[in-house]
């Protein structure tokens, strides 16, 4: 596995909550060379005098080069505390989602303040509708499977589309390939609410069309 050490005086930032690590914080990286290569990696976070700090998503090909996963050293980062953070996630929005507007785009994961960085996903539309997901760094990219099985559980949606932003995954290293993950893909145009109005939309795509 990969360490981190983090340079002196620059943990106190992560052991108060600050999720990203940046390249300037970092005074080295020790691991195999494929493991340093491979975007999205777990890897120990750890002081200067080699105390633990956390877990991260380690990314050599980002401008932030690790992504803090937790801070607990009995945590590890595997395929059940990524299902339950998803089903955490939407446990706490479970009263909007009660009385939502089915025709409204609902936020259900929003990325590190809900420990998983760089995941963005909504939902259209109910349970009959689709969830809208952002892989958006190369961590939770690793583990897109899980996430996917803990969202169609969780919400009972059989439809998940992937609607990545290009512009940041190639930031991250990663390839973008739009497209349906579980289900069928959403059709081309969806009255969606803003506001106090329905406007048509492409939610794969996030454009709104001219009315």
């Amino acid at each position: 596995m990969l360490i981190i050490t983090i340079k002196q005086g620059k943990e106190k930032a992560l052991l108060a909550g600050d999720p990203w690590i940046y390249l300037s914080a970092v005074e080295k990286v020790d691991g195999k060379g494929h493991e340093r290569n491979k975007p999205g990696i777990t890897a120990i976070v750890q002081t200067s005098t080699r105390q633990f700090i956390g877990r991260a998503a380690y990314n050599a090909k980002s401008q932030i080069v690790g992504r803090m996963w937790s801070l607990r050293e009995d945590e590890p980062v595997d395929h059940a505390m990524i299902k339950r953070r998803v089903q955490a996630a939407i446990d706490k929005r479970a009263a909007t989602l009660r009385t939502a507007d089915p025709q409204a785009l609902i936020g259900l994961i929003d990325g590190e303040k809900d420990g998983l960085p760089g995941l963005q996903v909504h939902q259209y539309g109910g349970a009959d509708g689709y969830l809208i997901c952002q892989f958006n760094a190369a961590g939770v990219d690793m583990w897109k499977v899980p996430v996917v099985q803990a969202l169609l559980k969780a919400t009972g949606c059989r439809n998940v589309y992937e609607r990545s932003d290009p512009l940041v995954r190639q930031g991250e290293g990663l390839s973008n390939t739009p497209g349906a993950l579980a289900g069928d893909e959403p059709p081309d145009r969806l009255m969606v609410r803003d506001g106090k109005r329905l406007v048509p939309m492409d939610i794969a795509t996030g454009f709104t069309y001219p009315r």
